[in-house]
């Protein structure tokens, strides 16, 4: 039995993940560890450890790394305790192979401690670019620590093989995320507004707004620049928090207060995967600066306006309006996304990230995939330029 060993780190990633830990745990040939870290761990993120056990999962290893701070030095150290902790983690079970999802420093320090033990790392989502963030770096840093790559579009294979890797290593399998609009048991606007205090009549705007973390120093005025649209447009609004990024901290208690000061404004801490789709689904538009907005959003037909820099680099589907920070051009940007004239043009768009079942996809690939020394003897596979 091939054990495969799945970090995850916060409740972005574990929804992603989601398709994929079943279909691991349910192939008798192969053998789930799950290790758990970062903000599920946290009270202060809602404690998701929870969330995990109550979908039936083991949590075979927990590591605790982040500090009470979010400054970059809070940060750094975060990373540190992270690699004391996955190492700790590798020496009491090491599997066969390890799977690694996205950009995050909480997945780089588990790549970086997965290195002196030779473990294969198989890495999702590589190949993308966030050019606003610190996240760009770590994740082309996670590509080169890799030897197996589950990349989302044509566009970010050929990306990772201009880093080097080998094409027969490089896999084209969609977004994992995507798989779960095929399972997922959408909730009412009833069942929403019971199980999370959140109407949806009339249609609220769906916000998240994370710290582009090369310009953490202006978060809470980039942030605040939305919150004052949102303040002139006086539309429901439903936020959800963001990640335990430099800056993050002052968002949450920015929100809180503007949550506390509108009746039409709502705040919750953690959605789980069946409510922030459920959330998407009613939603009459997203906005800030999440990933889910350029991944998830088009399966939904829905508009989605993009603040700032931190999704800069990725492809985008038609239903994503780019705008700057300003006031002015979020008010602009979200008038254009809930006219009925934008919204009609959204019934048939396409998702980029759409390629299959990318579950079934990676799974056959972790079960089946040589781990002799071909694979973590990684050699350089320079590309033609001529």
């Amino acid at each position: 039995m091939r054990t495969i060993g799945v970090v995850t780190a916060a409740r972005s990633d574990y929804g992603i993940y989601l398709p994929l830990l079943r279909s691991i745990a349910a192939d008798p040939d192969l053998d789930l560890y799950l290790i758990v870290s970062g903000m599920h761990l946290s009270l202060e993120f809602g404690n998701t450890i929870d969330t995990i056990l109550a979908d039936g999962f083991a949590v075979d290893a927990e590591v605790d790394l982040l500090l009470s701070g979010d400054t970059p030095a809070a940060i750094s150290k975060s990373m540190g305790l992270g690699l004391i902790g996955y190492a700790q983690a590798y020496a009491r079970r090491q599997p066969d192979i390890l799977v690694l999802l996205g950009d995050r420093f909480e997945m780089h320090a588990a790549g970086l401690a997965a290195l002196p033990f030779r473990i294969p790392v198989a890495h999702i989502h590589g190949g993308e670019l966030t050019t606003g963030a610190i996240d760009d770096a770590l994740r082309h840093s996670l590509t080169k620590l890799s030897h197996l790559h589950f990349v989302t579009t044509p566009d970010y294979a050929r990306r990772v093989a201009q880093l080097g890797e080998h094409p027969e290593h490089i896999h084209v399998s969609g977004s994992l995320s995507l798989a779960n609009l095929a399972t997922i048991d959408f909730l009412s606007s009833d069942e929403l507004e019971a199980q999370y205090g959140v109407p949806t009549d009339p249609a609220p705007l769906l916000a998240t707004f994370h710290p582009a973390t090369l310009e953490y120093d202006q978060a809470a005025q980039q942030f605040g620049e939305l919150l004052a649209a949102l303040e002139e447009l006086h539309v429901p609004v439903v936020f959800t928090l963001p990640n335990a990024d430099t800056g993050g901290r002052a968002l949450i208690k920015m929100t809180a207060a503007f949550v506390d000061r509108h009746p039409w404004a709502w705040r919750v801490k953690n959605f789980g995967t069946q409510g922030y789709f459920s959330m998407m689904k009613h939603a009459a538009a997203m906005v800030g600066n999440s990933s889910s907005g350029i991944i998830e959003a088009a399966s939904f037909g829905l508009p989605v306006v993009n603040i700032g820099n931190r999704q800069r680099g990725r492809v985008r589907g038609a239903n994503v309006i780019d705008v700057l920070t300003g006031q002015a051009d979020i008010v602009a940007g979200l008038h254009q996304a809930l006219s009925p004239e934008f919204k009609t043009k959204l019934k048939a768009v396409a998702n980029p990230y759409d390629q299959g079942n990318a579950a079934v996809i990676i799974t056959k690939v972790l079960k089946t995939v040589s781990l002799g020394p071909d694979l973590i003897h990684k050699t350089f596979n320079d590309m033609d330029f001529a």
